[in-house]
């Protein structure tokens, strides 16, 4: 490719990625299509496929995703439960499918969610970037809108949603992009953006429901980066995934833990980073986290948004998180 390709190449995938420029509206989407899932396995550092470990992480597994379904892609958030994958795309898209090598693996269902606000047909109402799950329901943020759904899982219908005034000051592109619900049923949701640091609401309960009490509050996020997602780890703490795009286009993530804030105004989250992804190891566009306790291991998972472009890879990493004091370990 010459070398004025090369540049435009480089263009379209940084827009892409800061989501700059709206598509035109496609047309009107299957409620649910079905696709073959194949996965290809991928070292921690290609460059030396005996590294296992990164910071406080140890590498256990990881692949290339790739479907024949032409939805399939933009993973923007997910949990995962005994070996099933429940993802949401940044089109709007629940995307379901075993991890490989769990049994009934090499297919994806993926079912279109019924948009709560504007025309489905315009890709800005159906940016979905968070999900929170317990029980039969799931909860999804929408960017764009500033808006928290909450769906039943069994068939995707709509419960329940609000467009909540503190939101409305988040912006368009920089707006609900991480969300954990406790196990009391409260919830913290992370915007993207905000100055040096991202606004955070902690809510009394759904925060689906009108008239849900919240209070603001603060994430002081690592130098340059932003967080995409974020989850709770079995210890009640805090796992929060950060993402940075630099020119031109060289991605990392950076995953930190912290603790619960406490739940008054202006409380501020701040946490210690356990693991950068950067060049040479496997990276890309990172956004979906998901924690789970297995085997009496802490395993974190970690996924990428490929922007439906081909220069971009489906990533899913899969990761056991270090005690806090668990001696070195040698490098094999």
């Amino acid at each position: 490719m010459p070398k004025s390709g090369r540049l435009l190449f480089l263009l379209a995938a940084f827009f892409a990625l800061t989501t700059i420029v709206e598509p035109a509206p496609p047309p009107p989407r299957a409620a649910r299509v079905e696709g073959r899932l194949t996965a290809e396995p991928v070292a921690l550092d290609p460059g030396d496929p005996a590294r296992g470990r990164v910071g406080a992480l140890i590498y256990r597994r990881g692949w290339v995703l790739r479907s024949d379904a032409p939805r399939f892609g933009g993973l923007s958030a997910m949990h995962v439960e005994n070996g099933a994958v429940t993802a949401i795309s940044d089109v709007g898209d629940v995307l379901r499918f075993r991890l490989p090598g769990t049994g009934d693996t090499g297919r994806v269902a993926i079912t279109a969610l019924p948009v709560p606000y504007g025309s489905p047909l315009r890709k800005r109402n159906r940016d979905t970037e968070a999900v929170a799950v317990a029980g039969g329901e799931a909860w999804v943020s929408f960017e764009r809108n500033n808006l928290i759904a909450r769906y039943r899982r069994s068939d995707w219908r709509l419960e329940a949603f609000q467009r909540p005034e503190a939101m409305r000051r988040w912006g368009g592109n920089s707006g609900a992009e991480a969300m954990v619900r406790l196990p009391d049923g409260r919830f913290i949701l992370f915007a993207e953006g905000g100055g040096t640091a991202s606004r955070v609401l902690l809510y009394a309960g759904d925060p689906a429901m009108a008239g849900t009490r919240s209070v603001e509050a603060r994430y002081r996020r690592p130098t340059g980066y932003r967080p995409t997602d974020a989850a709770l780890l079995p210890d009640s703490r805090l796992m929060i995934l950060n993402r940075r795009v630099d020119w031109p286009v060289r991605l990392s993530a950076k995953l930190v833990i912290a603790d619960l804030p406490a739940w008054r105004a202006g409380a501020v989250i701040e946490g210690r980073e356990v693991a950068t992804l950067e060049a040479p190891l496997t990276v890309d566009n990172m956004e979906a986290l998901s924690v789970a306790r297995e085997n009496g291991r802490t395993i974190v998972r970690i996924a990428s948004d490929d922007n439906f472009m081909r220069v971009q890879r489906t990533l899913l990493l899969e990761f056991e998180l270090l005690p806090e004091r668990a001696p070195q370990l040698r490098r094999q």
